[in-house]
């Protein structure tokens, strides 16, 4: 009676693990496939069907664009808003862990964890007028800032997570022969801390990669545009050109897939530490 439950149990679970593959595989392929095809293939084919006669015009007619500077401005945004993140995230963790026990150090984390609840939505007219008022509208930078601090929540809450696992003898011992917190904080808690941030860094990189309320509502010109926002200019008057767009998507998807096959270790490792109390 137990094998055949056991039995019955692997095959359900192997029925909804080809579901969810199939859930996750199949979007990206009709991706693919339909960056390759014709807009009169487009119409006219099956839309899981390869393509009859396949083509790369799409791509050419993306690369021919300004496509290279919506990915210039997409990788600036990027790199800026995680660096900012990851900077002041770790300064923060390391004071929120290192005061641990203190009345501060408990209302600081706590005003961290309340931006959690925040929705983006709730607060964008408010960040329009304070970018307004700041003179940065229609700049990169009118994009970063408010992105790096929507980011910071999650990310100090992953280090706090993180730093609270090592050892406190190891903090002792470099107060022992005279290390500084910024000492500590840099020879210690960052080389430590390194899967961590590589998680975070991968994690707050995507969400602002794809990022496209704050692009649409604090910019307006067109050199000014990310990828997310620059999809949409393959909307035309009578329709859209859908295979031309998801030629734009498969390029705009590279980027940080490469980055994930690079830090895949890193980024494994930094899910599966820090969580262990």
């Amino acid at each position: 009676m137990s094998t055949a439950v056991t039995r019955a149990r692997r095959a359900l679970t192997g029925a909804t693990t080809l579901l969810w593959a199939a859930i996750v595989v199949v979007p990206v392929y009709w991706l693919v496939v339909t960056s390759l095809r014709t807009r009169a293939d487009f119409t006219a084919d099956s839309p899981l069907a390869p393509p009859g006669h396949p083509t790369l015009d799409n791509y050419r007619t993306v690369l021919d664009g300004d496509f290279t500077t919506y990915l210039l401005n997409s990788v600036l945004v990027t790199v800026a808003t995680v660096a900012l993140t990851v900077l002041f995230a770790l300064m923060a963790a390391f004071a929120i862990v290192r005061g641990a026990g203190s009345r501060l150090s408990r209302v600081s984390f706590r005003l961290y964890l309340l931006g959690l609840a925040i929705p983006l939505q709730a607060v964008i007219i408010p960040v329009y007028l304070l970018i307004i008022r700041m003179r940065l509208y229609d700049s990169l930078l009118a994009i970063v800032l408010p992105s790096a601090a929507f980011a910071l929540p999650i990310t100090v809450m992953i280090l706090v997570s993180f730093l609270r696992d090592v050892p406190r003898s190891l903090f002792e011992a470099m107060i022992v022969d005279g290390a500084g917190d910024w000492r500590m904080l840099l020879s210690l808690a960052a080389p430590l801390a390194r899967p961590a941030l590589m998680t975070v860094a991968v994690y707050d990189g995507l969400q602002v990669w794809n990022g496209f309320l704050f692009p649409l509502i604090l910019t307006q010109s067109g050199d000014k545009a990310v990828l997310p926002l620059a999809l949409t200019l393959y909307r035309g008057q009578f329709g859209i050109d859908v295979p031309a767009t998801m030629a734009a998507v498969v390029l705009s998807t590279l980027p940080m897939f490469a980055l994930f096959v690079l830090a895949r270790r890193q980024l494994v490792a930094g899910l599966t530490a820090g969580f262990s109390k």
